[in-house]
């Protein structure tokens, strides 16, 4: 993952020499590569005219190296909008001239971010019927980060389908969504830029693409403690060949695994790896009509994360609080323990729950109560851990139970309620001002009462003033009645909420 912004202006004065050569690469790269991007281009209303415009300049300016074509580079652009937007296909442009003019024609869409359509589009357009499936295949989505909606399991199809997934935000993009649907490396798929700065990230970020459709190689899209799903070019199919697989740990005197993969396959997920761990692969097409170099990869396995790692507390009430943990290894955690008490001596209570449960409602809680929570994981080898949590109950707020006005004189009236006692600190009044408005807010003026006043005195109200009283606990004010005030003399009036 990269950041740029114009706090990096030191760093974009370093790059200039090497930006020169956007429109100048050698010869070597402009027929380079054969594949297909697909452009992800947000186009909904939370862009700017102005930050759609700069996007559109700068795919110009990265895609212009390229030879286009059947047998070389395709590109297709796709509009995210209330609905997807197909402004041109993969095989609509085989020259530069008419990609560009289409670019330029380009018309921003607005509405809402509808990302998820957009991509089960996305996924005919890369992977369906008509597909060049034996081609390197790029999503580039462009996107200012507001709103991206559930993108994580449609991501996932796409890449396990062998699509490679590059991000460019502009704006303060969810980090931990967006790191989870590039393909990696992340330093080299995910780019963080200020609209203004964009132009920084052209060469890394063309590189980095054809890096992904230039030369036959095996790569790692994904890996976790224990697995890791390796891809590649398919360059024999099921009737000409088939694939050969082998890869160990980095360690002395390890053992090599080998699986035979049929040769239509472009992908494979190996699993019962070791936590953190560094492994070397290697994959060899086997075939009778032509002969194919083995490829190769290294990648380490992430340290491993013990469930719970992560306890979190919401949906509080005044007596019950639901709790949730994560992740969920429902194939190592037998069953999980919850543990419950009020602080700071209260009884314990205990839940036990599936391991493949991550989420419980605790209910029958005293009402503004802090609760110590501890969630215990008992995993099938015997290995037992906790993680604690403070939780606290809400106050019950009872709502005011009376209000009436009665006019005194004009512009005059008498307020009076009635409210329960119990937990209570006073009551806040909110009327329409008249000649007493405040001009801090807007034309309403505010009181508050000891708790054992029940009524008061208003003057100088507006005409049809609307006079509003709730009562104040310690965390929150309840629920308050108001009534609309006739300064008639003898009027009276009750209370609403």
């Amino acid at each position: 993952m990269k950041w740029f912004g114009l706090s990096c202006f030191l760093l974009g004065v370093l790059l200039l020499p090497s930006t020169r050569n956007v429109l100048g690469l050698p010869d070597t790269a402009l027929n380079c590569c054969e594949g297909d991007i697909l452009l992800l281009l947000d186009s909904s209303g939370s862009v700017s005219s102005y930050e759609f415009s700069r996007l559109l300049r700068f795919l110009s300016e990265l895609l212009l190296p390229f030879s286009l074509g059947q047998g070389q580079v395709r590109v297709g652009l796709l509009q995210v909008g209330t609905e997807p937007h197909l402004e041109f296909g993969l095989d609509t442009h085989s020259t530069q001239h008419g990609l560009q003019e289409a670019l330029r024609r380009t018309k921003q869409l607005q509405g809402d971010t509808n990302t998820d359509a957009a991509l089960r589009l996305a996924k005919g357009l890369l992977t369906g019927a008509g597909s060049q499936s034996e081609h390197p295949k790029v999503l580039l989505w462009l996107t200012d980060g507001v709103r991206p909606g559930r993108v994580d399991e449609p991501m996932e199809e796409l890449r396990k389908l062998g699509v490679s997934v590059l991000v460019v935000s502009t704006g303060h993009g969810n980090y931990q969504v967006l790191r989870k649907v590039v393909t990696p490396p992340i330093e080299n798929h995910l780019y963080f830029v200020d609209i203004d700065d964009i132009s920084i990230i052209t060469q890394d970020l063309r590189e980095a693409i054809i890096e992904l459709i230039h030369a036959e190689r095996l790569w790692v899209v994904q890996v976790s403690f224990q697995s890791a799903v390796l891809q590649w070019r398919p360059v024999i199919n099921s009737n000409t060949g088939f694939y050969e697989l082998h890869y160990n740990a980095v360690l002395p005197g390890t053992r090599y695994h080998r699986r035979i993969l049929p040769g239509d396959s472009s992908w494979v997920e190996i699993s019962d790896l070791q936590p953190d761990t560094s492994y070397t692969a290697s994959l060899t097409p086997k075939s009778n009509e032509d002969y194919f170099k083995t490829l190769s990869v290294t990648f380490t396995t992430l340290s491993e994360v013990l469930s719970p790692a992560v306890v979190t507390v919401s949906d509080s009430g005044p007596d019950q609080v639901r709790v949730s943990w994560g992740p969920l290894q429902p194939d190592q955690v037998r069953m999980y323990k919850i543990e419950y008490g009020a602080l700071p001596s209260g009884q314990v209570s205990i839940v036990t729950l599936h391991g493949h449960q991550n989420s419980t409602v605790l209910a029958g809680l005293q009402p503004d109560t802090l609760y110590l929570v501890t969630v215990s994981a008992l995993y099938s080898t015997g290995k037992e851990r906790s993680v604690s949590v403070k939780a606290c109950t809400q106050e019950v707020l009872p709502s005011l139970v009376d209000l009436q006005l009665t006019s005194v004189g004009h512009g005059a009236i008498q307020a009076q309620w009635r409210g329960h006692e119990e937990g209570l600190r006073g009551y806040w009044l909110r009327w329409d001002g008249g000649e007493t408005q405040s001009l801090f807010h807007q034309g309403s003026s505010y009181l508050y009462l000891p708790p054992g006043t029940l009524s008061t005195h208003l003057t100088h109200l507006a005409p049809r003033s609307r006079v509003c009283v709730s009562p104040v606990y310690r965390t929150a004010r309840g629920q308050g009645l108001c009534c609309t005030a006739d300064t008639q003399p003898d009027a009276v009036f009750l209370g609403y909420q």
